[in-house]
């Protein structure tokens, strides 16, 4: 489960240690945009020695190495490695500035190199990429069905930048390219996230954008503030009937198996996999919090 994947400056090491006592579903160290250049190699070694030592509770963890268009990702991957042979909860890197299947193929090499080295097993690390340009989003399947990726998140400012305007109270210039990203992520096979909202202290933009986004078909947000993750959960909580009319139909498909029936109907429609499939997914997406450790 992915609704909440939050943002930690990976040179600020209270952040990074107390993180994940807000509960998001996911913590991403970040060594790129919120660390100034003159502090790119501390934050590494800080972002490596408290992956190497901490517990992270329930948080899937994954760290946004620095661009491959620059000096630094290879040293990140590096760090990296290093930690997760010590504490084996790292799950994977995010990759800024995702560009094309020929970037993600280098991005493969490279961590191939890295795993054997520490002694993983060939595709231990998974790949989240963020697509930040128009070039990326238009080459957004290609790209989500490289070796490794296991999501993709539409870019905010440095994207609208790109498309020549800026992020408006509604987002409108994005719309497109959400629904762009979300087919190609689901034709892959892969989660879809979408980007943080950046006005940290707007909880009703926020919720108003986490509905909509959910009702595209998003798995989750990404987070800036602690104060934003209580909001996309309940966002993403089913409702009441939700939940009761999806504990019917997985009720009426076992009934079904039972009696070897074929078919069978609740509240008059057709029960099929299609719905099935929904009615499990929002069970799960119901037991949230409860469901983990």
């Amino acid at each position: 489960m992915r609704r909440t994947m939050m943002y930690l400056p990976g040179n600020n090491p209270n952040m990074l240690q107390r993180g994940y006592l807000f509960r998001p579903d996911g913590l991403i160290f970040d060594l790129e945009d919120s660390v100034p250049m003159n502090q790119k190699d501390a934050a590494r070694i800080l972002v490596r020695e408290i992956v190497s030592h901490q517990n992270f509770g329930h948080c899937e963890l994954t760290v946004r190495i620095n661009g491959m268009d620059t000096e630094f990702w290879r040293d990140d991957l590096e760090a990296v490695a290093a930690a997760a042979a010590v504490n084996l909860r790292v799950d994977g890197i995010r990759l800024p500035k995702a560009e094309s299947p020929a970037m993600l193929s280098l991005l493969d090499e490279a961590l191939s190199e890295t795993e054997a080295k520490y002694g993983f097993e060939q595709g231990r690390f998974r790949v989240f990429c963020l697509l930040e340009s128009a070039a990326a989003v238009w080459r957004a399947y290609d790209i989500a069905t490289s070796p490794r990726v296991t999501g993709l998140t539409p870019g905010g400012e440095d994207l609208a930048a790109d498309l020549r305007t800026s992020r408006s109270p509604d987002e409108v210039e994005l719309d497109w390219i959400r629904r762009m990203i979300l087919v190609a992520g689901r034709a892959a096979g892969v989660d879809v996230l979408d980007a943080a909202y950046p006005l940290v202290h707007d909880l009703e933009g926020l919720r108003k954008q986490t509905a909509y986004i959910r009702q595209l078909g998003f798995d989750g947000k990404s987070v800036l503030h602690p104060g934003q993750i209580s909001v996309i959960h309940e966002v993403y909580t089913p409702s009441e009937s939700e939940i009761h009319k999806s504990l019917r139909v997985i009720q009426a498909e076992e009934e079904a198996v039972r009696r070897g029936q074929g078919a069978v109907a609740v509240d008059g429609r057709m029960v099929d996999a299609a719905v099935i499939k929904r009615a499990r997914y929002l069970l799960n997406l119901a037991a949230g919090d409860e469901a983990r450790p």
